[in-house]
């Protein structure tokens, strides 16, 4: 079935994970349960605001069919999480699927503590009723560490034991990842910290805006690389980044991360506290993409934030991430793909799946304004460039909306477009995930100037089952 919401907002994405209204951010605890996918977000079932957290639901049997459940978690009167059921995961334990979250308290400074809930039915594939547990696995961060933000745990097993992260920010102003021994999910232990960052490498690679490292998230490969994907916060959600290197056995018994390289994970201005699902043949990543119009706009249209569809990642030999469009999103595309010829102007669905390959510097024109302005993807593959620019189609928000200019070597883009949300594909190399709202004398048509370019698309259209 379609996510097409009840909401009549042109810019609503029909086919990309959301709630039918109300407000939606960070996703959590993907998980593969009895052949389904689950997986649950940030929700405030009141309103298009952030306020009032629980966790939102969805299942799917392929990644393309998600169905609705009723919301997983909702806030306890008195309890550890009265003021929000914040980020976390989800984990098999020993065949009860638990939530691992971030309780908020009336209290709340900045500091969650870390909650469980059980499935009350796990043998139901669809893992609609869950029971939280009344007391913390961990109450706050280590007091000898002067930490001032500690949230958004995520467990994963090494060296044939279960581990935690914990998102952690100090007050000298310092990020870090905390990491916890929880191989008995009810009585964790504090191993240390992972990373900080002090580290050169991440120094390098982020520099010393972000005081805070929010959701952290870790995958492995078949060859023993691991990646470490972190979201940088200042005060505010500002960026999202990566490190690739390995795990080390500590001599005191816990784990520290060796970063070798690193990168920004998306270089859009729409994209937020990704969640990783690692498979045993893969790791799958949805990311959060807010809202990026005035509030005004959003409390007409009844709802805010969207899911991003699901990228498979992976680490190169030189330790850089491939990202690509999950394969089950081609279920989407309609039965033939339309037509289309360089210098010749087509137009556009509201939603669409396009790939353009070009040898020579191409520019892919996506909508033209009433003045004429267009918004366009331009390749230049002598250069190494990818560009795109939707100056034309401003952005609410204090980053703006100049060009984003991505250095990568690619001679090949794929577009995902569906309502306000578009997500470019350079290559398999970067990523770049932004909020174009058109307005309803906007002409959204496909132009692309070189006649050498192989240009191919899809309509996305409402799958049916087989």
């Amino acid at each position: 079935m379609s996510l097409a919401a009840q909401s009549t907002d042109p810019g609503a994405p029909r086919f990309r994970v959301r709630p039918p209204a109300n407000w939606i951010n960070d996703p959590n605890g993907p998980f593969r349960w009895r052949g389904r996918h689950h997986l649950f977000y940030q929700h405030n079932p009141d309103a298009p605001v952030h306020a009032n957290v629980h966790w939102g639901h969805v299942s799917s049997h392929d990644l393309v069919h998600w169905e609705h459940h009723p919301i997983a978690l909702a806030p306890t009167p008195g309890g550890p999480d009265e003021a929000g059921c914040w980020s976390g995961c989800v984990v098999d334990d020993d065949g009860v699927p638990t939530a691992v979250y971030t309780g908020v308290d009336r209290h709340h400074t900045g500091l969650g503590s870390i909650c469980l809930a059980r499935a009350l039915m796990p043998e139901d594939e669809t893992l609609t009723d869950w029971r939280p547990l009344p007391t913390p696995v961990v109450a706050g961060p280590p007091a000898d560490l002067d930490v001032v933000m500690f949230r958004d745990p995520f467990v994963f097993s090494s060296g044939g034991r279960r581990w935690a992260l914990v998102g952690a920010g100090h007050a000298d102003g310092t990020p870090s990842v905390l990491l916890y021994d929880c191989d008995d999910l009810a009585d964790w232990r504090f191993a240390g910290v992972l990373l900080d960052g002090n580290d050169p490498v991440a120094m390098d690679v982020f520099g010393d805006k972000a005081v805070g490292w929010e959701c952290p998230q870790l995958f492995s490969t078949p060859d023993g690389e691991w990646a470490l994907v972190v979201s940088l916060w200042d005060g505010d959600p500002c960026a999202t980044g990566y490190l690739t290197g390995s795990l080390q056995t500590c001599v005191e018994g816990g784990l520290r991360f060796e970063a070798r390289t690193g990168g920004q994970l998306d270089h859009g201005r729409d994209f937020y506290a990704p969640a990783v699902l690692q498979e045993p043949d893969r790791a799958l990543m949805w990311g959060w993409s807010w809202e990026a119009r005035e509030q005004s706009e959003v409390d007409r249209a009844g709802w805010a934030g969207v899911l991003t569809a699901p990228r498979v990642v992976d680490v190169r030999s030189d330790g850089t991430l491939r990202v690509v469009p999950a394969p089950e999103l081609e279920l989407l595309r309609a039965a033939e793909p339309f037509a289309t010829s360089p210098g010749v102007r087509t137009a556009l669905p509201e939603a669409y799946d396009l790939t353009v390959t070009a040898s020579s510097r191409t520019t892919v024109s996506l909508l033209r304004s009433a003045s004429g302005a267009e918004l366009t993807v331009v390749l230049d593959p002598d250069a190494g460039t990818v560009t795109l620019d939707r100056g034309a189609w401003p952005r609410a928000r204090p980053d703006g909306a100049a060009p984003i200019v991505v250095r990568a070597p690619a001679d090949e883009v794929r577009i995902l477009v569906d309502g306000s949300l578009l997500e470019l594909f350079v290559g398999d190399r970067a990523t770049v995930t932004e909020r174009v709202y058109r307005r309803p004398d906007d002409v959204p048509e496909l132009a692309v100037t070189d006649p050498g370019a192989t240009v191919t698309g899809w309509e996305l259209a409402p799958p049916t089952h087989d």
